[in-house]
């Protein structure tokens, strides 16, 4: 059939105040650019006007300042999940300008298909091209766009000529059944292929198709300083330690990595060294580090719900996807984080933590108990059901004003049942078989800067007896002397 070709205004001037709005992409990697600034410009208006004008938003991660970042500055966001990381968006969810519902992102496509967040009015997708009977190559970052298209009553398409059509084949569309009749997903491997390659849509829901001209916005992470250095050093050294004494199989493992200059420094570190073999990734994002092992050898396939490679590394890219597109291979989010594939093929879990308590738990997204950073994201996805799980962060921040080894972590995202390792710059503290009172002494003694674990063998000394030792009246004395004076090391016990 013939689409109907329109502009950004124009698609933004059918969205209505109320509307719930599914979006392509997973990152900025494949989310809409040019329709969401518009709709952010309608909302605007509309506000002058003294009429409401707020839209309910998911997709399937974090988005980018096109998006999340326009729309918030014009506070047209009523609702949003699963996850976001744009500095505009956390104002308003802090402030409750925006309801902010923060899911684990394997859950998100099929909580919306059970009907839990309500009917979704629009798919808003980006995509490399689209063919008249309905077949879309998309674009960087893949996320809920099936579910969402399968479920809303229109879709609008941005076509994004930046984007080669050789990405062609680089996708993997796979929908698992919802319950009573879910099977297997019949993944036995990180590069076994399942699906289709390209997104079937209804051509006859498509309202309109807008042209755009966009690279990601992705900026380059700054090298690694000397703390993510000596993590990633340390993380490094433990997987050594593990492939060595044969606690991971001699062909290794794939691993799941975050995002940001630690799991940069991760990689680069696996890269040089000679020990560890060859390796498959299955994981919810690669950067421009993986790309990197991809092209040395070092990664031999990365299965991933997106590519959020730079700017830069796009320009160079594109031209020559073809070196590297048999290679990587883009999943929905519910497939790449699923929590019964990473089981079955043993993914080796990397994550980054805000703070860990002694006993093992793990705070990924409340600053002091209370304020949002980003979101769990794909973590829990991943540290539940990894083959080892490790989470990471540096042990002090703030120039020693933070400790991010805490008695009681304020907020519990990973508890100590799912947390396997927990490695600091100080060093590395392997939790497995251990008792809680065992756990925190190894923390204390590895993972704690040296200036806190006084104050934190003083802590576990105040324990009334039981099996988990805190002292309720004291387990968040470090986060009160911080709220109090601006310095943890001011705790008193």
């Amino acid at each position: 059939m013939a689409y109907n070709y329109i502009t950004a205004a124009e698609a933004a001037a059918m969205i209505n105040d109320g509307d719930s709005i599914g979006l392509s992409g997973f990152t900025a990697p494949g989310v809409p650019k040019a329709i969401p600034e518009e709709i952010a410009h309608r909302a605007e208006r509309e506000h002058a006007e003294g009429r409401p004008f707020k839209i309910n938003l998911y997709t399937g991660a974090s988005t980018s300042d096109h998006c999340d970042g326009a729309l918030s500055r014009a506070n047209a966001i009523n609702r949003r999940a699963p996850h976001q990381n744009v500095p505009d968006l956390r104002k308003r969810i802090n402030s409750h300008d925006t309801h902010y519902n923060d899911r684990h992102l394997s859950d998100m496509a099929q909580e919306v298909r059970y009907g839990f967040f309500g009917p979704i009015d629009w798919a808003i997708i980006e995509a490399a091209d689209v063919t008249p009977d309905g077949e879309v190559i998309l674009g960087t970052g893949l996320g809920n766009a099936p579910t969402y298209v399968k479920l809303a009553k229109r879709i609008l398409i941005e076509v994004n000529d930046k984007l080669p059509t050789s990405l062609h084949g680089m996708h993997d569309i796979y929908l698992p059944d919802d319950p009573p009749y879910r099977r297997e997903i019949p993944i036995y491997k990180a590069n076994d292929r399942i699906g289709s390659p390209v997104l079937k849509i209804d051509p006859n829901k498509v309202a309109g198709i807008v042209k755009t001209s966009f690279y990601d916005g992705v900026k380059s992470f700054t090298a690694p300083d000397e703390v993510s250095k000596q993590i990633g050093s340390n993380v490094v050294s433990f997987l050594l330690h593990e492939y060595r004494r044969g606690g991971i199989p001699k062909e290794f493992l794939p691993l799941q990595s975050g995002v940001g200059n630690v799991a940069n420094a991760v990689l680069y570190d696996l890269g040089e060294s000679k020990e560890i073999p060859p390796f498959m990734m299955y994981t919810e994002v690669i950067q421009d580090a993986v790309l990197e092992l991809i092209k040395k050898g070092k990664c031999t396939f990365a299965s991933t719900c997106s590519m959020t490679f730079s700017d830069e590394t796009e320009i160079k890219l594109f031209p020559q996807l073809k070196d590297v597109a048999s290679k990587i291979l883009m999943r929905p989010a519910e497939i790449s984080n699923n929590p019964e594939v990473i089981r079955r093929i043993g993914v080796i879990a990397m994550n980054t933590a805000l703070e860990a308590d002694i006993f093992g738990g793990v705070n990924s997204t409340h600053v002091l108990g209370t304020k949002m950073m980003n979101g769990i994201g794909g973590s829990g996805d991943f540290t539940r059901n990894a083959y080892i799980s490790i989470f990471s962060c540096p042990s002090i921040t703030k120039g020693g004003a933070i400790s991010n080894i805490v008695p009681m972590v304020a907020h519990a995202d990973h508890s100590e049942h799912s947390v396997d390792v927990i490695i600091t710059d100080q060093g590395i503290a392997d939790l497995r078989g251990l008792d809680p009172v065992e756990r925190a002494r190894k923390i204390i003694d590895n993972c704690a800067h040296p200036m806190y674990r006084e104050l934190l063998n003083d802590y576990l000394k105040l324990g009334k007896g039981g099996q988990t030792p805190h002292s309720l009246e004291k387990a968040f004395a470090f986060h009160n002397a911080f709220n109090e004076t601006g310095d943890m090391r001011n705790a008193k016990f």
